[in-house]
């Protein structure tokens, strides 16, 4: 079933603010009412909505018949199909927390834990780590962990969640298989525990509501997401020959549970919250949310259904992790942004997809990357033309589309049987489309010339196309030129291993600084998200001398970096079950790398030097994060001093959080002291030159020895000094949490970027690395 088509997607991320109105002028909202009051059953709140809305609406029209959701487990609140002045009465109830639109988030759409695993040894053996990171700790886990996905569903038949070897269902799961469209209890089981489905919104026109009618995935995001985080290690996994290798999640050992949310259309605001809620209720460990709203259309927290639900869970003890979108490379796109969220930028692994073009007369190679499976001779012999060459006589064509390739430009007399050289920008008519078009006017095959977005490998199966730089197509106009005959032809794929650089920060990953909270480094790291081998659901679109699906993908995006994330979390969660989200998230920060396999600091694929609005603390190292030495935690009054300082009143934060009833707000509470809230970043704005400013931060000492100095090393930027008081702290068996400040101060000249540095502790062994940028 698919979302209504008012909602329009106008940009990768799109938000739909304003819902979709049914005939009556009638829309879903969400309703949001804060944490469940204590001592308060599912039952009893169930029956207060309903009262509630009985309040506002006409006489005869009952109340079961527009509520379509109800959240009773982590947090309350429905919501409902209601009109605009119902919507507005109900803000005006008392216990109401705000009353929003039901909006429409979209998805941030095996070598990379190999990688992962090597760049813990290649790049940086002075930080590798011990398996066992506590002295309570056993050779095993001391606890099984589940991670939930809110995504698009799941293909249960995949390898991945076979559960051959795993035992009982772990007693704290108080889950349920949802049967639905093609799907019943019974494909689920001991690895895939659970499996829930929502309704996904209305269809326009005021017909039936529209229900995604099965956990079942029908997009195979959600297949690959849950594989990338927990499936289970799949040998002799490819696509289609490509890639092959032993295919594995971040945390294999733990149960998966998925959560259907979303159809190829979108994510229903009202499912996400409804997600949420269960996942909370259910008993999941880490939840995993590779989706999010636009950046151009940021809700504020108490009307964002991701900032509310991962709230909730966070208060619970569930680690919530998110990707942070795939707006980039522009600056402050970064999404899922909350500091009780941790959010994942995504970046390229050690492997490259290559097919090259080879040139006729000395037989120059030129490299390429794409996926084609291309039956091209291997020998040179195909006419190469540029684009431009083949320009029609259409009064809409002109050179400059001819070049590149733009449909309906080319005269398809001039194009058969030839190689098209093809010029490619990110504002052009999509790739697919382009090559779509030369096919069928009988191309030889193309080549495009894309620097946006080379490392993204595009999948063009039979049709010959691989794509190239500026400068190799410069080498290819010039040969062009050279010769009145010129040739070549595009080899197939091939799959080249320990490729250099890696990582580096993919052109799509949304960038920080943050557009809500500039006083939080956001994104917090980054992980693989580039090129990612996971399972998929069966598809029709097979190279031709295939009879059966792959059962396994290549996908890029932010959403495929989450998972990474929330795999590692699974795992220092089975090592450490007693540590909090904000713990475990430290662990994974102050251990990352900020170095590629070249041993050089990591850049962007554009070349540029990479920063923390970039990767946030660095790429994940998961070996590492089982043993960070220092952990940055944060309790539920930390989150209450940023709620205040962000700029909520004590009598709205009551509502959202049921706090302690003498609570409230500082009196000087500011944006300025959000830089203070303990987190395992730093970030500061408004610090002009020649001005000053000191944040606090605490550590808690969770190494085997309790006996432990630790000293500081700051790396700081021209422009900026930096002072750490005290420089050394000692640890023992009565101190394990101690404080420091960090005093931050502007030269006398004003700088235009952003000041990017870094804070280390170490005790010799353990290095607890933490950045920070601070801007006038």
């Amino acid at each position: 079933m698919w979302f209504p088509l008012c909602f329009v997607v106008v940009v990768a991320l799109l938000v739909a603010p304003g819902g979709c109105r049914g005939e009556s002028g009638s829309q879903v909202y969400v309703v949001y009412m804060g944490a469940v009051p204590p001592r308060t059953s599912p039952d009893f709140l169930r029956q207060s909505h309903l009262r509630l809305v009985g309040t506002i609406l006409k006489r005869g029209k009952l109340a079961q018949s527009v509520v379509v959701q109800q959240y009773k487990h982590g947090f309350s609140g429905f919501a409902a199909r209601l009109s605009k002045d119902e919507a507005a009465a109900l803000r005006r109830k008392p216990g109401v927390v705000s009353v929003f639109a039901d909006p429409v988030y979209q998805l941030h759409t095996t070598r990379s834990w190999d990688f992962l695993q090597q760049t813990d040894v290649k790049i940086d053996s002075a930080k590798r780590r011990s398996p066992r990171p506590t002295a309570a700790s056993t050779s095993a886990p001391t606890t099984e962990t589940i991670i939930g996905l809110l995504d698009s569903g799941i293909w249960p038949e995949s390898p991945s969640f076979d559960d051959a070897g795993f035992g009982p269902v772990p007693t704290k799961w108080k889950g349920v298989c949802m049967a639905g469209d093609d799907f019943n209890s019974s494909n689920c089981n001991k690895k895939l525990i659970g499996a829930r489905y929502y309704d996904l919104g209305e269809v326009d026109g005021g017909r039936t509501r529209s229900s995604s009618g099965s956990p079942r995935d029908a997009a195979g995001h959600g297949t690959h997401t849950s594989s990338t985080a927990a499936g289970n290690a799949v040998t002799g996994a490819s696509y289609y020959g490509l890639a092959q290798g032993t295919a594995k999640g971040g945390s294999a050992a733990s149960r998966v549970a998925m959560y259907r949310v979303c159809s190829d259309e979108g994510c229903a605001g009202s499912a996400i919250l409804a997600g949420f809620d269960d996942a909370i209720g259910d008993g999941v460990d880490i939840i995993s949310v590779s989706l999010g709203a636009s950046p151009y259309f940021s809700p504020d927290f108490s009307e964002d259904p991701i900032a509310i639900g991962s709230f909730h869970a966070v208060a619970k003890g569930v680690m919530v992790v998110c990707s942070a979108g795939n707006a980039g490379p522009e600056a402050s796109t970064v999404v899922n942004a909350a500091p009780w969220i941790m959010t994942v930028a995504a970046t390229t692994i050690d492997r490259d997809f290559e097919s090259d073009v080879l040139l006729g007369g000395n037989s120059t190679a030129v490299k390429g990357g794409a996926i084609n499976f291309s039956n091209l001779d291997k020998s040179p012999k195909y006419p190469l033309i540029a684009g431009a060459s083949a320009k029609s006589s259409s009064a809409s064509s002109t050179s400059d589309s001819a070049s590149h390739c733009e449909p309906g430009t080319l005269d398809a007399s001039k194009i058969k049987g030839k190689i098209l050289l093809c010029n490619h920008s990110q504002s052009d008519t999509s790739k697919m489309v382009k090559v779509d078009e030369l096919q069928s006017a009988g191309a030889a095959g193309a080549i495009l010339v894309n620097d946006f977005g080379r490392a993204v490998t595009t999948a063009y199966l039979d049709f010959p196309v691989t794509e190239i730089t500026s400068a190799a197509a410069a080498d290819l106009h010039k040969y062009i030129a050279s010769t009145s005959d010129p040739v070549a032809t595009i080899t197939p794929t091939i799959t080249v291993t320990e490729y250099k650089p890696a990582p580096v920060v993919a052109y799509f990953s949304s960038r920080g600084p943050s557009a809500q909270t500039g006083n939080i480094l956001k994104p917090d790291v980054a992980a693989p998200g580039v090129n990612i081998l996971a399972s998929w659901i069966p598809t029709t679109s097979l190279p031709a001398d295939q009879k059966q699906p792959s059962q396994f993908n290549l996908v890029s995006g932010t959403s495929m970096a989450c998972p990474h994330v929330a795999g590692a979390a699974a795992t220092v969660k089975a090592w450490n079950p007693t540590w909090s989200p904000a713990a475990i998230r430290s662990a994974i920060m102050t251990t990352a790398t900020q170095l590629n396999n070249d041993k050089a600091p990591m850049t962007t694929d554009a070349g540029t030097a990479a920063t923390p609005f970039d990767y946030g603390a660095g790429q994940v190292n998961p070996t590492g994060a089982l043993d960070p030495g220092l952990v940055y935690d944060l309790a539920a009054d930390d989150y209450l001093s940023f709620l205040c300082n962000y700029g909520y009143g004590a009598s709205q934060i009551k509502l959202i959080t049921s706090p302690p009833a003498a609570f409230s707000c500082a009196g000087n509470a500011s944006k300025d002291l959000i830089s203070d809230l303990n987190y395992p970043s730093i970030a500061v704005t408004g610090l002009g030159a020649g001005a000053s400013r000191t944040v606090t931060r605490e550590v808690t000492n969770v190494g085997a020895q309790e006996e432990a100095t630790y000293t500081v090393a700051v790396s700081a930027p021209a422009g900026l000094d930096v002072k750490v008081a005290p420089s050394k702290l000692q640890f023992t068996g009565s101190v394990k949490k101690l404080a420091f400040q960090v005093t931050f101060s502007g030269k006398n000249t004003a700088a235009k970027a952003a000041l990017i540095g870094s804070i280390t502790w170490s005790d010799g062994k353990h290095t607890v690395h933490s950045p920070f940028a601070v801007s006038s």
